[in-house]
Order: C-alpha cells, then structure tokens, then sequence
C-alpha cells in the first residue's frame, strides 16, 4: 500500500498526475463534489446561524467508501482540488467525510499539470484555507435560500415547476430589457456619400466618405446635382505613425467571448474542452480572472519568439489585472508548453488550444507599426469635405500570429480605412469617378451572444469565472431564454450616383434583421422578469447582485464574517417572500390587444399553463373564452390583434388524403398536420397557415417513411425520429433517447436491443406506487424517492412511527392519504376545487 493517497477532482487529472509521482504515491479522484446540501427544506437552519446539513449523494457512496478505506490505510492524505473557492469548498468537504486529522493531511494547488508544478506543489504544502470555503459557502447557502424561497412564490403566482435564482435571474433580465429595447427602436433612415476618385493615372483610384450625411434623398440629390459642377482637389494630407499592442493573455470570459467569435463554440462546450485540455496537461488553470503571466512563462514564451520568429518580435509584457476582486487563480489561461503549437486530441480540442497558445504568445510580441494617412478633400461649391483613409503596414509584429476579433457587427466596407493610397499632394486636382448616395437605416442595439452576454455580466461585476458557463446553461434549460437564428425579412433602399455628370436612381433589396446564435427571452422568461422586478426589485438589482459579488470577495480575503452577510440578506428577503406571497396578484404578462369585429368581444394575449395564447372573450362570460396558441416566431409582448385574429383560423379542413381526414392546427408543441390520428409537426419556418393539399400530404408523406420499422423486438415494430429532445426510438409506446455514442443513422439490432432492454429495467425499477388516475405516484429518483404529483416533483417526509426516512419496504405499503398529507404541506392549494375568478377587464373601445 502506497504510504501517500493524493486526492485529485477528475479521473483524467489523477491518470496524467499518477505518472509523474513514484510509487509511494496513489493518485486518485473525487469525481468533483463528494457531499452536497440536502434536498430537503431543512438543509439550512436559519434560526441557527445558518447551520447546513449536508449528504452523501447515492451516486457517490461507493467513491466515497473507497476514499475513506485509502485514507485510512495512508500515512498523509494530499488533497489537491483546483486552486479556487469551489475547489477549496472540496478539499474541505472530503477532510470531513473521510474524517481526516490535521497532523496527517496537506493541501496542495497548482494552476498546471505538469511535473515540475506537481513536485513544486508537493514541496509547498498548506492547510486548508477556510476563508476559501467560507466564500464558496456563502454562495451556496444564499443561492439555495433564494431558490428555495422564490420558486414556490413563482408557483403559486406564475406558474408550477418555475424556478429562480440570483445571478440567473439578472442574467434573464439584461436579455428581457434589452430585447424590449429592440422592440420599441424607431429606426431612422440617412443618406451616406461615398465617392471613387482618380488621380488621372491609370489604377491610381481610391475611396472616400463625406463627412457628414443627409436626413432626405431630396438633401442627397441636391448635394449630387453640386458635384455635377464641382471641381474637386486634396485640401489637406496627414501621415502619422500608428501602433497597436497585442491583447492580455485569456481570462476565462476572455476566452468564453474570443471562442464564440472565432470558434463558433457555445460558452458551455469552451469550458468542457478547455478544461479537458487543462487536465491532460496542455494548459494552465481554465478559471481565473488574472492576465498575469508567470516568471517561467514569460522566459519560455520568449525563447519560443525568439526561436520562431526572431529577436526583433519579442517585446516582454506584464499586465494588470483590471477585474474587480480577482479570484485566487494567479496567472491567465496559457500553454503549458510554448514550444507545442497544436496538440494531439480531436478537432475541437486542437482549435482551442491553438486559440489559447496564439493569444499568449502574441501578448509578448512587438507592436505592430502602421502609417496612417488622412487625407481632406475639397469640393469647390460646397462646405463638406470628403475624407480617405489609408494604412500601410510597415512591420506586423503580433499580428504575424494573431488578430483579436470584436462583437461589432458593423463591418468595414471594402477599401474602407484600411485601404492603401495612391501618392498625392496638398492641391492636386482629382477626378470623381463616381458619387453615391445609399440609403442607410439605423440599427437597433444588437442582441447578446453567450460571449457578449458573458463580457456585460462581467462589466457589472456580476457573477465569477466559475459562474458564467453554468449561468448561461441554466437560463436556457429553464425555458427563459433560448438560442436561436431568425431568418431576416426583405427591406428596399435607395441609391443616387453620380456618373459622367448624370444622376440615377435606383431601387435595391436587401435582408435586414437576420440572427445567428443570438439569445431571446421567451415570454414566460418576460413574466417570471416583471414579477421579480416589481416584487422582488433586489434580487434582480445589477448593482446589489454585484454588490454581493464583493462581499464573497470580502470573505475569500478574510475580511467579512459569513454568517452576518447571510444574515443582512436573507431577514429582508424573507419578509418580501411572505408579503408577496399574502399580497401579489397572479401574472401572465396579459396584454388587451382590442376588440374581435366578429363578436365584439375582448382580445387578449398572455401566458397559459401551456403557454402562450390569445383569448377571445372573458373568463366569466356565459359563453366560454376562445383560445388559440401562438407560434413559435411570435411573442405576448410584440402579438398585434391582426396577428392574434389569424390564428383563429386554426384548425383549418383540407381535404381526406387516402380515406383519412386532414387539418392543420397549432398546440401545444407548435403548428402540425393531423392525418387521421396521427399528429406531424410542422418545421418552425414554415407558416401553417399557408400550407395547401400538397405541403400537407408532403409532410404525411415524410411521417409515413419516417415510422416505417427500422427493426422489431420481442415481434413488436420499433421505429425511430427526432424529437424536441434529440434523436429516439419507438417502441410498444416506449420513447428511448440515443445517446450519441450510438450512430443514429445506423442502428444495429443488437444496438437496439440494448437501449430498449435498458429502459424496460429503468421503467421497472421507476415506480414504488403509482395512483395513475390520482397523478399520484412514489418514485425512485436519482437523489432517493420522491413524490411525482402532476408535474411536480415534491419531498417525501419522515415516518412519523420512526422519526426516520422511510425505507423501500415502508415505501411499498404507505398510503394514499399519508401521500396526499406530504404534498399538502408543500402545495397547500394541491386540493382544492379551483373557483373561477370574476375578473374587471378594461374594455376595447373602436376608434
């Protein structure tokens, strides 16, 4: 038995390290987190001081048991969790599972998996750093007293199975807010003038930009008419020198943002593979807010510069971390190695690395030197002067390796600013070519991406290096936010030009408003928004959510005590749960869109219990309310009443298609084409309402291929398609996910048989008791048994004859009524027999 057990987060971290450490070393791992706070309401005690109660996930027992039986067979345990307030929060929780003692347990952090860092750790071992793990348990007992308390708020006045969270939800409002900011941009059109000027020698051209534009195509043709007559010549000539400095080495956002720009990666997949690189030794520590370099660094950068490029590339850098309270991460996300331009791993792992090495590196380059020259143009019957742009590269110093990219989504025109000139003097006279005038529109502000949502969280001080991947994950998988692209919609301007003394006219198209990957809330993400703003004004605040973000700062530094920060939030918090509560209406972001011309009746828009909809009429009208589900590319807040009116067409009558009868209608999934009983959806692009006998029977068409059997099992047919959650397989009304380590297109019987067999013994072990016409059922869960009631899924309590939990054997014979008193504690209204509400509406006058 080794006489050392070092204690490592991940199993590829502990294979790398294990080789670089002898054979009185046995390297294992934790698999992240081995203990977490309960499930249950009583995790926290707030009436003492905030005490937590913690268990041993099922799932990590059996990591646990071994670690302990190692331990205890070990001379010194080395715990050696990432160098963070997470990490720390680790190395904390295993010393007191495991039951370590002090004289015989060293902490040790690196930043990179190397063996001189490994030995270098080894030989500077510390004690757990409890400020560390008092910041990591702030956090997490604030974020669980907020989630905990919010969410049935959000229950019973929104919606059930709603969710909130305190970072999350100020991520959800700068996407709410900014895509209301959108929506009520006026945009504004103006004439640009640009011009193409010779010098009179051959393919001496070059281009140039008024310096101011027009508001009218009456101004711009005016301003074109002038230049008929206009003798123009170079009124002013300017060359100066121009540098420009290489960006810092990555921080984690910095890395997340440039990633997404080049890579096209979501925020989640860099972190995945960044930290994959980290753990097989090819980078330093993906989590920092620090663009520091280290001593060694910075000498093994510059030897690789020196070496690659030569001595005249090299300038030594030192930057400043500017992030307010930078984390314990020390040095910026670099190569381990310089001399390793690529990696061997997959594609995406090469990409990245490739990223990270070419950033650090050119952060020790030169500058590159540029000659800028601005030149003025004089238009001799004008005031306005015409103005060009011109660089000429004279050395290219880091950009030999690397080009930082921006979220500015206005491009340069080609020639513009960046352009070489042809020679000119002050006074020499030019030829315009030609004169345009172009229609230009103003531009809305532009929605987030990951990478520009992260770099606005990390501008408000919002959020830290380990909370925005998770941040953005989660306000996406909780239906508030989704990514997506829009398809844009066809806009004419108008161009003027001015060629051989005549002026023209055109009309020209183009597509405006299209989206990539971009984030838009949805609308129960704007109601769960509006209802914290007005209820719940601190928890959405940018500046005290940064605020909070300081004081965890405060504690990692020792600075503050814990439990009296917790204490100044969470009395105040409470007290706005339990008014809100007492006193808040329910919200469904209603809006009145106006009156129906058929029936007189009210129109309105809001969110349903299955979501968005119009409504035709009052709730406690005799006859009762009209109901239609809006599509997928409208929303309650922009819906405008000719829009809510069409979908009233839905369902429409096609005619039968092979004896079976054909509609289109919308539900709760989307638009579809019911074929008899069978329900197709319809792709997203396309409109229903424009769906004719042939679109209809294309699309039954592709379901009847679709849900021909790709194999049988146990003589009953499978079949397979893609759903809202990825590929599946069909079978004795069974729905299988497949996973990706299947090949989806090629599924063998034996792979088949293996995913169906698979979800028989999961749907078998899935239920304790089940009181189907109840909704009612006890459950095995990932975390123990709980209660499924609807939609819920509830806490089961404690046997009162034990005061314990319940076994699987009590489980198996409890009753329905001790059942139902469980889920009335947590749902008090679960029950009762719902009253409709006889609501005042305003009402739609016509005008």
């Amino acid at each position: 038995m080794a006489k050392n057990l070092l204690i490592v987060e991940s199993p590829a971290k502990a294979k790398t390290i294990e080789g670089y450490l002898g054979k009185d070393f046995l390297v294992k791992s934790s698999y992240g987190h081995i203990r977490d706070l309960v499930k249950t309401d009583d995790a926290i005690d707030t009436q003492n001081n905030f005490a937590q109660k913690y268990e041993v996930p099922a799932d990590k027992k059996a990591v646990v048991s071994e670690l302990r039986k190692l331990a205890k067979d070990a001379e010194m345990v080395w715990l050696a969790s990432d160098e963070d307030r997470e990490g720390e929060a680790i190395s904390w929780h295993l010393f007191e599972t495991l039951s370590l003692k002090d004289d015989s347990t060293k902490r040790i952090v690196f930043h990179e998996i190397t063996k001189p860092a490994i030995l270098k750790a080894i030989d500077n071992p510390r004690k757990i750093d409890y400020n560390l793990v008092n910041a990591q348990q702030a956090r997490r007992v604030l974020d669980r007293l907020v989630g905990f308390e919010l969410s049935p708020v959000l229950w019973k006045k929104i919606k059930p199975s709603l969710s909130a969270g305190r970072v999350q939800s100020v991520a959800v409002r700068l996407i709410v807010e900014r895509e209301r900011e959108i929506n009520q941009f006026k945009t504004k059109a103006d004439y640009k003038i640009s011009a193409i000027f010779s010098t009179g020698k051959a393919r001496e051209l070059f281009k140039a930009e008024l310096s101011q534009r027009f508001n009218t195509q009456e101004e711009a043709q005016t301003f074109l008419n002038a230049c008929i007559d206009s003798k123009f010549r170079v009124k002013n000539l300017e060359t100066k020198p121009l540098k420009r400095n290489p960006a810092p080495p990555f921080t984690t956002s910095t890395l997340q943002q440039e990633a997404s720009r080049k890579l096209g990666f979501s925020v989640s997949r860099t972190m995945s593979i960044a930290q994959k690189l980290y753990e097989h030794g090819n980078i330093t520590y993906m989590r920092t807010d620090s663009v520091n370099l280290s001593e060694t660094a910075l000498a093994a950068a510059a030897a690789e510069i020196n070496s690659a490029y030569g001595e005249k590339y090299h300038q030594a850098r030192k930057y400043k971390t500017k992030a307010a309270g930078a984390q314990e991460a020390h040095e910026a996300i670099r190569p381990t190695y310089f001399d390793q331009h690529t990696i061997n791993g997959d594609n995406s792992e090469k990409r990245l690395y490739e990223l990270i090495w070419k950033r650090a590196i050119a952060s020790q380059m030169s500058e590159a030197q540029f000659d800028k020259t601005v030149v003025k143009i004089d238009i001799s019957n004008r005031n306005e002067d015409f103005i060009a742009n011109g660089e000429v590269m004279k050395f290219d110093g880091f950009l030999k390796v690397y080009i930082e990219s921006t979220d500015e989504e206005v491009q340069l025109e080609e020639g513009e600013d960046n352009a070489i000139l042809p020679p000119l003097s002050i006074n020499q006279d030019l030829i315009p070519n030609e004169i345009t005038a172009t229609e230009r529109y103003s531009r809305p502000p532009a929605r987030y991406t990951e990478a520009s949502l992260v770099k606005k969280l990390e501008e408000l001080g919002i959020g830290r290096p380990s909370t925005y991947a998770p941040t953005i994950s989660t306000i996406q998988n909780r239906g508030y936010v989704i990514k997506d692209d829009r398809d844009g919609k066809p806009r004419d301007f108008n161009v003027l030009q001015l060629v051989n003394g005549k002026v023209s006219s055109t009309v020209k198209s183009e597509n405006f408003g299209a989206e990539k990957a971009k984030l838009f809330p949805t609308d129960i993400g704007g109601v769960v928004n509006d209802f914290l703003v007005d209820h719940f004004k601190g928890i959405v605040d940018f500046n005290f959510t940064a605020s909070v973000e300081k004081q965890f700062d405060e504690i990692a530094q020792g600075l503050k005590e814990w439990t009296q920060m917790i204490k100044s939030f969470y009395s105040p918090f409470h007290q706005e749960v339990e008014t809100t509560l007492q006193t808040a209406d329910r919200a469904t972001g209603e809006r009145l869109l106006g009156l129906d011309p058929s029936s007189g009746k009210n129109v309105y828009t809001k969110v349903g219990k299955f979501g968005p909809l119009v409504q035709i009429g009052e709730a406690d009208d005799e006859e009762k309310p009209r109901y239609a589900s809006l599509l997928k590319s409208q929303s309650v807040s922009t819906i405008t009443l000719e829009e809510a009116l069409e979908l009233f067409k839905l369902p429409f009558q096609l005619e039968d298609y092979e004896g079976k009868e054909v509609s289109i209608g919308i539900g709760r999934f989307g638009p579809y084409v019911k074929w008899g009983e069978a329900f197709i959806s319809i792709p997203k692009n396309v409109d229903p309402l424009t769906i004719d006998q042939q679109a209809a029977i294309g699309f039954i068409n592709q379901k009847i291929d679709a849900d021909a059997p790709v194999a049988h099992y146990e003589s009953l047919p499978v079949t397979k398609g893609k759903g809202r959650f990825g590929p599946f397989i069909k079978w004795n009304d069974l729905f299988i996910n497949v996973p990706r380590a299947y090949n989806f297109d090629n599924l063998s019987q034996k792979d088949i048989d293996e995913l169906i067999g698979k979800k028989v013994e999961k749907e078998a072990n899935r239920f304790i008791q089940n009181w189907e016409t109840e909704k009612i059922a006890i459950e095995n869960g990932r975390w123990g048994p709980f209660i499924r009631f609807g939609k819920l899924m509830l806490k089961l309590g404690k046997n009162t004859s034990t005061g314990q939990k319940y076994t699987p054997e009590e489980l198996q014979s409890i009753s329905l009524d001790e059942v139902k008193a469980f889920i009335k504690e947590q749902v008090p209204n679960a029950f009762e027999t719902k009253a409709k509400k006889t609501a005042k509406k305003a009402v739609a006058k016509k005008k």
